[in-house]
């Protein structure tokens, strides 16, 4: 049944605030690779595993649309050019993670510098595919979802969507949702959150998420990791 026949629809905003994250974070890359001291493989190190967490939530975020939102929409939605869209963006993405991915043990061996303008050249390249994807995925598939997909449907995509988040990275996660987030999105997020993690949330979640914000940024504002 099509949530346009019902009362409730998805709430698709959820899905906004996901893509602000992807924003925020591949704007960072390119800068937090650039500025690692030549030669400096410790800082190197920590730097890329950040950049190999986030190619493989991206690339998990992209799998569950192209395995669960894409076939419904073909089935329900009259107007298929949108869903090409996405799945011609998709691939285009891909081939720019594929480039970031060769680029990054070379850079994480050395952390030579001009090893890491390569890798931060490919990053800037990725960070302009994403945006103009997700600009029109929010633009044109967002309110195709709202009138074609059920709320159930719609949030067994959210629970796929944390399965590959390790156990020990899920008040990490909830804490990157909720760095940008205005109260009322912190409010939605948390008041969906099992007790227990909302407890986690309060006594230590907050506490790791902003040191480990501060030791991943601090050099790009001098200590503060804003």
């Amino acid at each position: 049944m099509s949530p346009s026949t019902t009362s409730e629809r998805p709430h698709t905003h959820e899905m906004v605030v996901v893509h602000r994250v992807f924003r925020r974070e591949s704007a960072l890359l390119p800068r937090l690779v650039r500025a690692v001291p030549d030669g400096e493989t410790t800082r190197a190190t920590g730097i890329a595993t950040h950049v190999a967490e986030y190619l493989t939530g991206l690339h998990h975020h992209h799998t569950v649309e192209d395995e669960t939102i894409w076939p419904l929409l073909r089935e329900r939605a009259a107007d298929e050019e949108p869903i090409a869209r996405m799945e011609e963006q998709h691939a285009r993405i891909d081939r720019g993670l594929a480039a970031v991915t060769d680029r990054l043990p070379e850079w994480l061996r050395t952390a030579d510098r001009e090893a890491g303008e390569d890798l931060a050249l490919a990053l800037d390249e990725h960070h302009s595919a994403l945006l103009e994807h997700l600009d029109d995925e929010e633009r044109m598939i967002l309110p195709l979802v709202a009138d074609h997909l059920t709320v159930t449907e719609w949030d067994a995509v959210g629970r796929r969507g944390l399965e590959t988040v390790p156990r020990n990275k899920l008040m990490i996660a909830l804490g990157a949702l909720l760095e940008d987030a205005t109260p009322g999105e912190q409010a939605h997020f948390l008041g969906r959150t099992p007790l227990i993690g909302r407890l986690l949330w309060k006594t230590i979640g907050r506490r790791q998420y902003a040191a480990s914000r501060r030791a991943l940024r601090a050099p790009l504002d001098g200590g503060t990791g804003r």
